[in-house]
């Protein structure tokens, strides 16, 4: 049957060919260049010497298979099935040096993560934190010198530790409830925030209380922090408040902002405050936040004043009446602060984690491959998967400060995606001379100068 000229007017002019193209081309010609980045860094070789799993002789090294989950990740891939569409690709397993795992392989080599037995944690009655594997403790290592290279390259002597727990949503059978009553994992991630890189991490069950263990963590975010750091503040909620953290804060020099928790006898002292002591810092369309000192001393006998001083300033969330200030009083906040300094300045300084660590949550699950946990029984093999989502997560924050051109130093991994990673590239052998041909000088100017910078950084 003959079509209209209207169905014609809707169709595009190009026809699929049957034939397969048997040339090398890739639409993942950029992703060579952060697997170049890894191993210019040392990065690949202190895998290889530093996670310790049991591997059968043949087949990829440790660093090849973490290269080739980071190349997943970064295609838009995130699932070990999505290694059948990735093997498919020879041009940029030319261009990397070594083929993608099979998807039964990908999955054996996650579950070497796995150890049973470890020591547990007591988190409540209910609920225990496992000890790091073997393998997980030698990703630390990798992600701790990444880290280091960082601050070698673009220093910087403050580190704003950013602390905060995130849901992993999970329909694996061996995922716990959360507190909001859905079955998953609650990892814990600390982000220095200046560097947007992430210090430090700890793979959790969701029954997991929010408020259990974070000295450990914290403590274990200070020490990995490379040389030239001078000054370490701290910004958490309400899990965080707990005398235990505060005490190790101030015994350190660690200026804090937490999140206090709003028992009864904080809201009367809130309630109490005088009318003319409270101070407006912000202003919004329909209500306006105020802040005020109080007069608090928390009741547990835990109070230690020789180590500094903790300041309660209250904050109060008042409705606009029209265009004047004093309508009802919706919400009382508290934060707990050893901190000089105006009150105002030091609540919004604290609320400005929500712009950082929230973030880092949100590209680790949604724009990453951190959310897509591959194993149903093996705790490691989640706990690895994640990790590797945060050594990927701080080599592109590397590749943003030290490596790429300014405008990219907010760029995401969407955008990242899009600009440099998934961009076609044909591979050509040429006088015994491998050639990624590109598709414009746009793309040429970028990818030279990506590797040139990493062969200025290389330390192999």
């Amino acid at each position: 049957m003959k079509k209209s000229k209207k169905e014609d007017g809707f169709r595009l002019r190009f026809e699929v060919d049957s034939k397969v193209d048997d040339g090398l081309i890739t639409a993942h010609a950029g992703v060579p260049l952060a697997v170049e980045l890894f191993r210019s860094l040392g990065l690949s070789a202190l895998t290889d010497a530093e996670v310790s799993v049991k591997q059968r002789d043949r087949g990829l090294k440790v660093s090849a298979m973490v290269e080739s989950f980071f190349a997943l990740w970064l295609c838009g891939g995130d699932r070990c099935e999505d290694f059948r569409r990735l093997r498919e690709d020879v041009a940029l397993a030319r261009l990397i040096g070594h083929e993608f795992p099979a998807t039964n392989t990908a999955r054996d080599f996650l579950g070497l993560f796995h150890e049973s037995d470890l020591p547990l944690w007591r988190a409540g009655e209910k609920a225990s934190i496992p000890a790091e594997s073997s393998g997980v403790r030698g990703l630390g290592l990798v992600n701790a010198e990444l880290i280091g290279r960082l601050q070698e390259e673009c220093p910087s002597p403050t580190a704003t530790l950013d602390y905060d727990a995130t849901i992993l949503s999970s329909s694996k059978r061996s995922a716990k409830r959360t507190y909001e009553g859905d079955r998953g994992f609650q990892p814990v991630v600390v982000l220095w925030a200046e560097q947007e890189v992430v210090v430090a991490d700890e793979f959790r069950d969701g029954n997991v209380p929010a408020g259990c263990g974070n000295v450990r963590v914290l403590a274990r975010a200070v020490s990995q922090l490379p040389p030239g750091v001078e000054r370490i503040y701290l910004r958490a909620d309400s899990a965080l408040y707990d005398h235990e953290v505060m005490d190790f804060c101030e015994a350190r020099g660690i200026g804090y902002a937490i999140s206090a928790d709003l028992t009864p006898a904080l809201r009367s002292a809130l309630t109490l405050v005088e009318e003319g002591a409270w101070r407006v810092y912000k202003e919004e369309a329909e209500r306006v936040l105020e802040w005020a000192e109080v007069a608090y001393v928390p009741s547990d006998g835990n109070w230690r004043r020789d180590r500094g001083c903790r300041r309660y300033l209250g904050i109060r969330v008042v409705s606009r009446q029209q265009d004047f200030v004093g309508g009802e009083v919706e919400k009382y906040f508290a934060v707990v602060t050893n901190r000089e300094g105006d009150g105002g300045e030091l609540i919004e300084w604290h609320r400005g984690k929500c712009g950082t660590i929230e973030h880092t949550h949100h590209v680790l699950k949604n724009e990453l491959s951190a959310e897509c946990l591959p194993s149903s029984d093996k705790f490691g093999a989640n706990a690895a998967w994640f990790r590797m989502n945060v050594i990927l997560y701080n080599l592109l924050s590397f590749m943003k400060r030290a490596v790429l051109p300014g405008e990219f130093l907010t760029a995401r991994p969407k955008r990242l995606r899009f600009i440099l990673f998934n961009v076609v590239g044909k591979v050509v052998n040429h006088a015994r001379a491998m050639i990624l041909r590109l598709g414009s000088q746009i793309e040429i100017g970028l990818f030279n100068l990506v590797k040139g910078r990493s062969k200025t950084l290389c330390r192999c």
